[in-house]
């Protein structure tokens, strides 16, 4: 394996002929220095390069970030596709601001919260354990809120966001081919991230949820690109009208389910309801007649107390009118004067009345009639 040191930086900058003064001041002076895919397996000291500003040691074999502690200026640092698992050894590097660490072994975010100038984190296709995810450490998180603005976690097993939420100054995120599915989850999220511009989710399981891009569009106003497609602003009011409409017919729904219900309600405490009785037979099942059961018990029903001592009542009245008919039908045949007549006429209605005898009511004073009639 081989070892990043000077001889190979001077090896690779074409020095090796020259003077060591020479090439200790052109490392002294270098910024930007490319050592990728030279099958390197770990970094010796290279306190010399102290203005350097961009290091490339993607596709190599490094397993550890280390002795870079002398790079205080570096901003831009490229380990991707090397086999590192932990993210560690960065808390010097004070001017930081792109870190690409994608197609490593790194099973957790950590180690970020001593950067407070990071502004994107690249850290897709890690190679994980069969069915974990990469998972962030919330100290790393909280350190990164207020600076970190670009984000690719593609291809990490990931299932939710609402983690990320604290990263406020967020303008682009980009992960593809996870496992997101929830669109609660996203909508939490995005009302904290107020300034992000373009999101890639293409290949997630929430892609194919329904209304899932008109969905996003209205819960992020400043979102400019979604899965790599522009959003029209005509599109944006438009769904946005949409949704207010709708809410607004929800909420008159609501007030008049309300309203009916109250008036049910109303209603049901003023009325009585009569109840069915309900016959299970063990033998036959059949359906019963409701009809059937409510006339049933109508006939059935025992009166009350005070409407049964009103008839008692009402049938003594009944036999007293009675004995009195035929000496009122004496006095109507054989009538001595008009007043005894009209009062004959008199009782005779009330009677008829009482008992719902109209036909005895139509032979007396048929008979009334006749007499009055003969001269």
């Amino acid at each position: 394996m081989v070892r990043l040191t000077m001889d190979l930086i001077a090896k690779n900058a074409g020095h090796k002929n020259r003077s060591e003064e020479d090439f200790e001041q052109y490392l002294q002076k270098i910024t930007h220095l490319n050592l990728s895919d030279k099958n390197i397996d770990s970094i010796d000291d290279l306190s010399f390069c102290k203005n350097l500003r961009v290091l490339y040691l993607y596709d190599n074999q490094i397993n550890q970030i280390q002795n870079l502690d002398f790079a205080s200026n570096i901003t831009h640092l490229y380990l991707q596709n090397n086999r590192i698992s932990s993210i560690e050894n960065l808390s010097l590097l004070k001017k930081l601001e792109k870190l690409y660490l994608g197609g490593n072994y790194i099973t957790i975010v950590e180690g970020l919260d001593k950067i407070g100038e990071l502004r994107e984190l690249h850290i897709e296709s890690q190679h994980l354990p069969l069915g974990e995810k990469l998972l962030f450490d919330p100290v790393s998180l909280n350190s990164l809120a207020k600076s970190l603005s670009v984000l690719n976690i593609s291809n990490n097993n990931i299932d939710e966001l609402e983690e990320l939420a604290v990263l406020e100054n967020l303008s682009y995120l980009k992960a593809v081919d996870n496992r997101l599915k929830h669109m609660k989850d996203l909508e939490v999220a995005l009302k904290k991230w107020t300034k992000l511009r373009r999101m890639d989710l293409t290949g997630n399981p929430i892609c194919q949820k329904p209304k899932y891009k008109d969905r996003i569009i209205v819960e992020s106003p400043t979102l400019e690109s979604l899965d790599g497609k522009e959003i029209q602003e005509m599109e944006r009011r438009f769904l946005i009208n949409w949704k207010a409409s709708r809410a607004a017919r929800k909420k008159n729904n609501e007030r008049m389910t309300d309203e009916h219900a109250a008036y049910v309600q109303f209603s049901d405490s003023e009325t009585p309801h009569l109840a069915l009785p309900f016959n299970h037979s063990h033998s036959v099942k059949e359906k019963p007649d409701f009809l059937d059961l409510a006339h049933k018990q109508k006939v059935e029903r025992k009166p009350a107390p005070r409407i049964r001592e009103r008839r008692s009542q009402m049938k003594t009245q009944a036999w007293g009118f009675i004995s009195d008919v035929k000496l009122l039908n004496q006095k109507l045949l054989f009538p001595r004067a008009p007043e005894e007549m009209k009062f004959s006429g008199t009782c005779i209605s009330m009677y008829c009345m009482s008992v719902k005898a109209i036909p005895v009511l139509n032979v007396v004073t048929q008979q009334n009639q006749n007499c009055v009639n003969q001269p």
